[in-house]
């Protein structure tokens, strides 16, 4: 499968849920939930499994080996953490845990999990973003985190209060940093401008990350803005200019997002629901995905970027099945038939009509 693209296809689909009305702000990980969703998707088989590949690429048997692959790839990235566990209340089938070599499991405890998040995205996210409750069954847990100098930091002298206009049309003076872009950072795709802001590797080290700020015509939302990061090459031209600077505001941006209620509209409808999720790869007992959250910052100031991504999908257990109970009264005429002992040949064959009577 083409990991990269199905991760941009989920981020496209997912920004469409996330624009709110008005174009208020808001930051994700589509890479978060797809290495998240997809984790818990190893344990879905049937129709839970072609729902949750439509949408994934991957599930199954076959989605454990590819997000292993793509956690591993993506660690790659210089000062970037990757990282997932699981807390479970229920058993998971030994296949499951074995799939995933990555990932450790353990019972569920709030306070190591808050502990563990604090620590893998360095205090940027404090706690987990979901209440887990007593009868969690499993939280499988996801972090990414990114805390990386700009190769080229902009000049802190420069940073001086420029006004920003919001969606809203109100504006204010915000702090706001000035640098000069070199021309192969700096394209339009679609009306819109692209620059990218490269960030410091060691020497010989692994790739860095690449920051790209994307500025639509005015009006433009998000689902029109954000994917034109990551579009095709050819579909960008250079800039006619012969120099090029940007003034860049410096910011916080933080959201929690509750994706369970995105989930339908992403056409995950079976794996939420406790009466048709099959997740039978994943433990005996019969579970749902009842709630997936994440919460998400991103940083960006004159020395460089931070951002951190807690992605969670809890799973609950189905309710067990009121015990019904079924009374049948003989109480009317009825038939009896007596077979054989290894055929159904009817030895013998009868029809209460009238009132019973036993002798004695």
């Amino acid at each position: 499968m083409d990991r990269t693209a199905a991760v941009q296809r989920l981020a496209e689909q997912w920004i469409r849920q996330l624009e709110r009305p008005g174009g208020g702000g808001f930051v994700c990980s589509p890479a978060g939930l797809w290495l998240a969703l997809t984790a818990v998707a190893a344990g879905a088989r049937t129709e839970t499994a072609e729902e949750l590949r439509t949408l994934l690429g991957a599930a199954g048997q076959e989605a454990a080996a590819v997000v292993t692959e793509a956690a591993r790839d993506w660690r790659r990235t210089e000062a970037l953490n990757v990282a997932t566990r699981v807390w479970n209340s229920v058993p998971l089938h030994a296949a499951y845990e074995q799939s995933l070599p990555d990932v450790a499991f353990g019972p569920v405890d709030v306070a190591e999990i808050d502990a563990w998040v604090r620590e893998e995205t360095d205090g940027l996210i404090e706690r987990l973003p979901l209440d887990l409750g007593g009868d969690v069954a499993l939280a499988l847990v996801n972090v990414l985190a990114l805390q990386a100098l700009w190769d080229a930091p902009f000049d802190m002298t420069r940073t001086r209060d420029v006004p920003f206009t919001d969606a809203a049309g109100t504006s204010l003076p915000v702090p706001t940093m000035h640098a000069p872009v070199a021309h192969r950072d700096v394209w339009t795709a679609s009306g819109a401008y692209v620059v990218e802001l490269r960030c410091r590797s060691e020497r010989y080290g692994t790739a860095p990350a690449r920051v790209r700020f994307v500025l639509g015509a005015p009006g433009d939302g998000a689902a029109q803005v954000l994917p034109l990061a990551w579009g095709r090459t050819a579909s960008r031209s250079a800039i006619d200019a012969d120099a090029v600077t940007v003034s860049l505001p410096r910011l916080t941006l933080r959201t929690q997002v509750r994706i369970t209620e995105q989930l339908p509209a992403l056409g995950v409808r079976l794996a939420t629901d406790p009466a048709a999720a099959d997740f039978s790869g994943l433990s005996p007992v019969r579970l749902h995905v009842s709630e997936a959250v994440q919460e998400a910052v991103v940083k960006i100031a004159e020395k460089g970027v931070e951002a951190a991504a807690v992605t969670v999908v809890a799973a609950r257990a189905a309710a067990p099945r009121p015990r019904v109970v079924r009374h049948i009264a003989f109480d009317r005429p009825f038939g009896i038939v007596v077979l054989d002992g290894s055929s159904d040949v009817p030895l013998f064959t009868g029809w209460q009509a009238d009132m019973p009577v036993y002798e004695s």
